[in-house]
């Protein structure tokens, strides 16, 4: 397999005044303590952390949020950073991402020094609010890089006053293949996260098994939880096509040139009650991209509404729906993932 994802991490963090900014900081380089970077490596991420949350506390109207994503699998480790607003947005985006120009008065010199600092970056900013991903890969020696077929970004927030998210998602990716779960742990709180987990250790023994498999494997092994609404969907570039398969309010949406369609699921909570799990072919080509997410999540999510968000980072995009659509009440969690250009992710 090209990557297993076994190790994710997710904060979220509000930025509405200047103390948060240093609680940002010390966050991201936690994150990057537990990734086990080097000096140099860590030194990035605070930076990187510190020029994000300050744009957020003098630019953005009413502040906004940090979301981190820590992640190591199959030798690869990497954090990402992405900065969420709701607006005014930037005025001459390309003159802010010029090294040295920082209307902040920031240590780094602003958001040329992001750019410069980060092994990728990708942002999208309007009136209505800026997006702005970073990730930062750890530089091991030994590390090993691989040729990545799928780009995906991925949010997910418990719900208020929670610390355990009662959400949990997976991708498991193979050159030309990728296999996507999300499962919602009826409710919130431990309990929650105990039924999606255990949905995940299933999903995480066979990723490439068929979807209405897993479905029914998981049904079976967390009868004495409290259940989960599950979705998973199975992808092959060569093929052509998107096996999908879901129980529960699980949303799923498949975009393909200029159209979006909503994927089929049937009624019912995995561990519990579940009448039928039937799988669901639909065509994917080197131009789709898939969506789904929690009912976290409100589904009047529209990417036409948003000029020039389709073509982003599927980390940016995962990020304005969250910031623009979050419920606000429960756990949330949303992935987006498309084919990336040969050897790399999305631009």
């Amino acid at each position: 397999m090209e990557i297993a994802v076994f190790m994710h991490r997710h904060l979220m963090i509000p930025i509405t005044d200047t103390s948060q900014i240093g609680e940002a900081r010390r966050a991201a380089t936690r994150l990057a303590e537990d990734l086990q970077f080097n000096a140099t490596d860590a030194g990035r991420v605070s930076i990187i952390a510190t020029e994000l949350a300050t744009n957020l506390v003098r630019h953005a109207t009413t502040g906004g949020s940090i979301l981190m994503l820590a992640q190591e699998s199959a030798g690869e480790k990497h954090l990402e950073i992405t900065a969420i607003d709701s607006g005014p947005g930037m005025a001459d985006v390309q003159r802010c991402l010029q090294d040295g120009f920082s209307t902040a008065g920031t240590p780094g010199n602003g958001l040329g020094a992001v750019r410069r600092l980060a092994d990728q970056m990708d942002l999208l900013s309007s009136p209505t609010g800026t997006a702005i991903w970073c990730r930062i890969a750890a530089q091991a020696p030994a590390q090993k890089h691989t040729e990545r077929s799928f780009a995906f970004g991925a949010v997910c927030v418990p719900a208020p006053m929670e610390i355990l998210c009662g959400d949990a998602w997976r991708i498991e990716r193979a050159p030309g293949r990728a296999s996507i779960l999300v499962a919602d742990g009826l409710g919130h709180g431990p309990s929650a996260f105990e039924a999606a987990e255990a949905v995940a250790g299933i999903f995480d023994k066979n990723p490439f098994d068929s979807p209405r498999s897993l479905i029914e494997a998981a049904h079976s092994a967390i009868s004495g939880t409290r259940g989960a609404a599950v979705a998973i969907a199975n992808i092959d570039l060569q093929a052509g096509k998107l096996i999908y398969a879901g129980v529960g309010n699980i949303s799923g949406s498949l975009l393909t040139a200029g159209a979006s369609r909503g994927l089929f699921s049937h009624n019912g909570i995995v561990g519990h009650q579940v009448r039928k799990v039937q799988e669901f072919e639909y065509p994917f080509d080197a131009q789709s991209m898939l969506i789904m997410h929690s009912d976290g999540l409100q589904t009047r999510w529209s990417l036409e509404k948003y000029p020039g968000l389709a073509r982003r980072h599927p980390a940016v995009i995962a990020g304005v729906l969250y910031r623009d659509f979050k419920r606000g009440k429960d756990d949330a969690t949303v992935i987006v993932a498309a084919p990336a250009a040969a050897g790399e992710a999305v631009p």
